[in-house]
C-alpha cells in the first residue's frame, strides 16, 4: 500500500544488570532464586516474601551476580557455580542470612560471604 511503518526496537530497552546498573547488550543472564520444596502456603499478601525469586538479570561475567549477592548479605558455596537456578538455605547466623547454592553436587554446603 506505499505506507511507510518505522519500527524502533532499542529505545526503549530497558535491560540493567542488577549487579552494576549498567545497560545489558544483548541477552541477559538470569538468575532465579527457587527453592527445591514449595512452602505449605503461599506468604500473605500483608506481608512481605523472605525472598524475591527474580529472575534477575546480570551480565554474563559471575563477577555481576556476586556483587549483588554481597549488597544483600547472601552466602554463596563454594562448591557451586553460578547458574541459571539458585536454590536458597537459610543460615543459622545473626543476623539471618541465605546461602545460594545451584545444588549440584552431594557433599555438604561450604558457604562463605559473597
Amino acid at each position: 500500500m506505499g505506507i511507510r511503518i518505522p519500527t524502533v526496537f532499542t529505545e526503549n530497552d530497558a535491560k540493567r544488570c542488577a549487579g552494576c546498573g549498567e545497560p545489558i547488550e544483548g541477552t541477559p543472564f538470569r538468575v532465579s532464586i527457587m527453592d527445591n520444596v514449595a512452602a505449605e502456603t503461599s506468604p500473605s499478601w500483608a506481608e512481605r516474601a523472605p525472598l524475591n525469586p527474580g529472575p534477575h538479570q546480570f551480565h554474563v561475567d559471575a563477577a555481576h551476580f556476586r556483587a549483588w549477592a554481597a549488597r544483600r548479605g547472601h552466602y554463596l558455596c563454594r562448591l557451586s557455580a553460578v547458574r541459571e537456578l539458585m536454590r536458597p538455605v537459610p543460615l543459622p547466623v545473626d543476623p539471618p542470612a541465605w546461602g545460594l547454592c545451584d545444588a549440584s553436587h552431594r557433599e555438604d554446603h561450604e558457604f562463605e560471604p559473597a
